[in-house]
């Protein structure tokens, strides 16, 4: 009489097959970029490039842990239980281990090896995405408040005639729009005027919180980066920061140099008709560059503050 607790090992390989089965339909309807990313988006800069190749090298070295500890407990479970030598005996347990130097020695120092290599690539990479270099081409002030942002640019390209510096501020009916330039070194410095907030562009593949007074909490407050490509990318709040967080989305539009250029001086002057300098939505629709130039966000869409036009869900 067989033991009826135990899985005969035919069925336990067939299961395991057929879920070795089931992954691979699964994954046949992704590109193998696709897979290999592992779900994130395709990054846009170089330092998304940095983070990315590392996360997906980390993920295949965890992966390939995983199958040889796997492997070892299938083989254990089958090959290495307690069996009869014959009918009538008791059970026998099989060959033990415990004691054996060379193998302590090998679950201590590969570990350890692959502990200090990880290391060694999430630091190097970790600071190639942190890099500063001292004279960027443009700077931005990202302004985080209860439930917006806020967007000056520094320098005297994006002085106004009126004196101020071009900004552009979102409110509950427009997505503010941080319009930039492709290849070029762009830093970003953070401030929030009121709780702590959290800049994220998932394209970016890097997140980085908005702190008020980051001076006194001896925080670094800016990054850099370039992008590498045009483009419209949605940003979000990533720090849960009171009652419309979910909602605090701006979008970044990525502009060609001489886009860029054409922007940043329409943003510059008077608008004949409000005699106010020109919105961001008012120069790209005078630029009228398609798709690309649309005066509103396209990758998201302002929060409906009207409380009747929303009903409760079933």
């Amino acid at each position: 009489m067989g033991n009826p607790g135990r899985t005969p090992v035919g069925k336990r390989v067939g299961r395991v097959a057929a879920l070795v089965v089931l992954v691979a339909l699964t994954a046949t309807g992704c590109s193998g970029d696709e897979i290999l990313r592992f779900g994130w988006p395709v990054g846009v800069t170089p330092q998304a490039n940095d983070m990315r190749w590392l996360w997906t090298w980390t993920v295949i070295a965890a992966l390939a842990v995983g199958v040889i500890v796997w492997a070892l407990i299938f083989w254990t479970a089958t090959f290495h239980r307690k069996k009869k030598t014959a009918p009538g005996e008791e059970e026998e347990l099989p060959r033990q281990f415990q004691y054996n130097i060379p193998l302590e020695l090998f679950t201590v120092v590969v570990p350890t090896i692959m502990v200090c290599v990880l290391f060694f690539f999430t630091a190097t990479t970790e600071s190639k995405v942190l890099d500063k270099k001292p004279n960027p081409d443009v700077t931005v002030d990202v302004i985080a408040f209860q439930w917006n942002w806020e967007f000056k640019y520094e320098g005297d390209k994006a002085k106004r005639a009126d004196g101020g510096q071009v900004s552009t501020v979102g409110s509950s009916g427009e997505i503010p729009l941080l319009v930039l330039p492709t290849n070029k070194t762009i830093e970003y410095k953070l401030r929030s005027t009121d709780v702590i907030h959290s800049f994220w562009v998932p394209e970016f593949h890097f997140k980085r919180d908005v702190m008020p007074d980051p001076e006194k909490n001896n925080q670094d407050f800016s990054f850099q980066n370039s992008i590498d490509r045009e483009g419209s990318f949605v940003g979000r709040c990533a720090e849960l920061c009171g009652t419309y967080h979910s909602v605090m989305n701006f979008e970044v539009r990525a502009l060609s140099p001489d886009k860029y250029d054409q922007y940043i001086q329409l943003r510059t002057q008077t608008n004949p008709k409000t005699g106010k300098p020109n919105t961001a939505s008012e120069a790209l629709t005078a630029m009228n560059c398609g798709e690309l130039c649309s005066p509103f966000a396209v990758t998201t869409k302002p929060f409906n503050t009207d409380r009747t036009a929303r009903t409760a869900t079933n």
